[in-house]
């Protein structure tokens, strides 16, 4: 694995701390991610946060699939989860499920009742709502809270029975409705919920909530440091409140990070998934979407998602990461990497006239300049070839240097050639120009005698593989500024995607799916891995080869 960042931060400080004052004798973390859908580049940041923090310190990893709601769960999201950790490169050390415990917390449950520290309820989510009160005024205590813990037990078994229907009633902690705290005032631990699980089948018909099930998962685990990110900060008194009256025996400690935000990135599995089920994406794998599985089919290593990571660290207050950074990586890491190449996007042919007809050379190129470890490969070169559409004009402004009437440009790795004339189709399009080239011109020969200002690529005609290829703009034109009256789906780039018929050299015949390419000028593509066929390849465009962005 690619070397990891060893600088020190506000969580490990809390971790060395604990080992060396013996709080702690030894590191375990958790991911746990809900299979409500894919994994996006959010969760990349906790995967290689967790994983590495505990590698770091010789601990363990659990992966633990937080799958206490049956409705929204399935069995695909797991498989792609794991796929997609696995892809990173991490290992878990342990493989579990919140529905492994479903017992185990049912009993706790039972015991918060037989202290008295959980009634069940029959007010409706709306009368909960009212009762709870708000930041400035405390709220009210249910007219069902003084229910004896015989009542409670007797109807809380009931509950789990199937006696009752979804939303009749629900089993909440008994703490405090005055706290200033809201997540403290009685909330829901348990609810109703007709529904099979993907795990557990028919069995249960009552579910824990998240903020009951999670302290509980990670104190069954032995978990030492429960890292999520800021949003449960507020949650933390309750995360301590369910340990400790539920009496576990290990006490994990919960520590908060800023989560991840990119611009015109949207970091919502909700929105994602509305996104995949109106049809404005070909599936959560799209190549636009930033989805994990979505950046590995467009073309992103997993070597630069994880220096992306490491790069912008963890801190305590919220911020946008430029997407730019993002791509500074990959372009970092394939650099050395990923072979050079010629593609053309949209081709105008181009007629060499003193070339002769049945004449077919082989020219040598080098594979990547800046590693010449990657050795060389052959060209083909004949009569025609395509070049650029836009290396071409017939009425150049100042400073153009490419192709032109009366000018002359070389062909990298070529010859020279020279724009003669310019063939037009009854509507007056450009459909082909003539050139003649210069046979002592030939890339390599030490030719001096004149110099030329543009350099422009090409693919050789009659060995051309016809080939499609995708270059992609942000999915979303600004996530961070919604309008007014603006819903999130009518923020959706129309424009996203462009999709081109082209050539690539013949050496790209039977490309295989995720190869990763640099194709001169155009930037750095990756072989589609939905669409490619053996007759056909499709380019994902990673990223352009030139941006702004500087890592500070």
């Amino acid at each position: 694995m690619d070397n990891k960042q060893t600088s020190s931060n506000f969580i490990k400080n809390i971790v060395t701390e604990d080992l060396k004052t013996g709080k702690r004798s030894e590191v375990i973390t958790r991911f746990p991610p809900e299979p409500n859908g894919y994994l996006h580049i959010g969760h990349a940041k906790s995967i290689v946060l967790n994983f590495e923090l505990a590698d770091e310190y010789n601990g363990k990893t659990n992966l633990r699939f937080d799958d206490t709601n049956p409705v929204k769960e399935d069995t695909e999201y797991v498989e792609s989860i794991k796929e997609d950790v696995k892809w990173l490169g991490f290992e878990w050390d342990n493989l579990y499920f919140a529905s492994d415990y479903f017992t185990e917390m049912y009993n706790r449950a039972v015991l918060l009742i037989k202290k008295g520290k959980a009634y069940v309820d029959d007010l409706t989510a709306e009368e909960m709502r009212a009762y709870r009160g708000n930041l400035k005024e405390p709220g009210k205590e249910s007219p069902y809270r003084n229910r004896t813990a015989e009542e409670n037990l007797d109807l809380f078994e009931r509950m789990r029975k199937g006696e009752f229907k979804d939303g009749e009633k629900v089993l909440r902690a008994k703490i405090d409705m005055a706290s200033p705290n809201i997540n403290m005032r009685d909330p829901v631990i348990y609810r109703i919920a007709h529904a099979s699980h993907h795990n557990t089948g028919d069995e249960w018909c009552i579910y824990p909530m998240y903020d009951f099930a999670h302290p509980i998962e990670d104190a069954v685990e032995d978990v030492t440091h429960s890292i999520c990110t800021l949003e449960f900060e507020d949650h933390r008194p309750l995360y301590d409140w369910v340990i400790q009256e539920c009496e576990m025996k290990s006490q994990p400690q919960q520590i908060e990070f800023a989560r991840l935000n990119l611009t015109n990135t949207v970091m919502s599995k909700r929105k994602l998934k509305a996104l995949v089920d109106e049809g404005f994406v070909d599936g959560w794998d799209d190549p636009r979407m930033p989805t994990i599985a979505g950046l590995r089919r467009r073309g992103f290593t997993s070597e630069a998602i994880r220096s992306f990571c490491r790069e912008i660290g963890v801190s305590k207050s919220n911020s946008t990461v430029d997407a730019q950074m993002l791509e500074h990586f990959i372009r970092e890491d394939l650099l050395m990497k990923a072979p050079r190449t010629m593609a053309v996007l949209r081709p105008l042919k181009v007629v060499i006239t003193n070339y002769p007809e049945a004449q077919t050379e082989l020219l040598e190129v080098e594979n990547n300049s800046d590693n010449p470890e990657m050795g060389s490969r052959k060209l083909t070169f004949s009569r025609e070839i395509y070049i650029e559409q836009e290396d071409f004009m017939e009425n150049p402004p100042k400073k153009y240097f490419r192709l032109f009437p009366g000018n002359e440009v070389r062909l990298k790795g070529a010859y020279f050639i020279k724009c003669n004339e310019v063939i037009k189709d009854e509507a007056g399009n450009i459909v082909e120009i003539h050139c003649t080239y210069d046979p002592q011109t030939k890339s390599g020969t030490g030719f001096t005698e004149r110099k030329v200002k543009g350099t422009i690529h090409w693919v050789d005609a009659s060995s051309a593989v016809a080939a499609e290829f995708r270059l992609f703009e942000p999915l979303i034109l600004d996530e961070q500024s919604e309008q007014e009256g603006k819903t999130f789906l009518e923020q959706v780039n129309p424009n996203s995607m462009e999709v081109l018929q082209g050539y690539v050299e013949s050496n790209l015949t039977g490309v295989k799916p995720q190869e990763k390419l640099q194709f001169f000028r155009h930037g750095y593509f990756n072989v589609d891995s939905k669409y490619t066929t053996e007759e056909k390849p499709v380019f994902n465009r990673i990223v352009s080869l030139k941006s702004s962005f500087k890592v500070e």
